[in-house]
């Protein structure tokens, strides 16, 4: 049987891995502005950084406060797409090199990046994203945080997006 505890533990690995890309991020940030780089759409930023924050958050005090059980099957089961999401986000991470950045940031002259999960798909580390925010909920049956959270994701990510296709065309065509 998995305890709260041990939920809690990987509530904070995943906390620790947001806070080593938020490292990457503001190298590659700080890089891509000094070569010429400019932030597209910053508005939905801070929304992005409380609802991902939230979403830890909401882990912890619901898994402690409504003493959610935890279900093997379920429970096993999201823990693997857990780790596969943040597999596909650090392949992401690695494939986009200084081009990976939580901002939109556009940089005069860099070539688009097709290559890596790119080649599959526009958007993989949404994809990661949408995974691990429903998936590390449901680890312990945080159903109503994972609830939560797809919901205002998926708002969310659909600015998001839009923000980020608009930039990607004004740079690239």
């Amino acid at each position: 049987m998995v305890s709260a505890a041990w939920y809690t533990v990987l509530v904070a690995l995943v906390g620790l891995e947001r806070l080593a890309e938020l490292v990457v991020a503001k190298r590659n940030f700080a890089l891509s502005l000094r070569a010429g780089g400019h932030e597209a759409s910053p508005g939905h930023y801070p929304v992005m950084v409380m609802l991902h924050t939230g979403l830890l958050a909401g882990c912890l005090v619901e898994v402690w406060t409504a003493s959610r059980p935890f279900v093997p099957v379920l429970g096993w089961t999201m823990l693997a797409v857990v780790v596969a999401s943040q597999a596909l986000r650090w392949w992401c991470i690695r494939t986009l090199g200084s081009q990976w950045n939580t901002r939109i940031v556009v940089v005069p002259g860099a070539r688009r990046v097709t290559g890596g999960p790119y080649r599959l798909l526009d958007h993989p580390n949404y994809v990661a994203v949408v995974a691990e925010g429903l998936a590390l909920p449901l680890v312990h049956s945080v159903w109503v945080t994972a609830l939560v959270f797809t919901a205002a994701n998926a708002v969310l990510l659909s600015v998001r997006i839009r923000a980020e296709n608009a930039a990607l065309r004004a740079a690239y065509v």
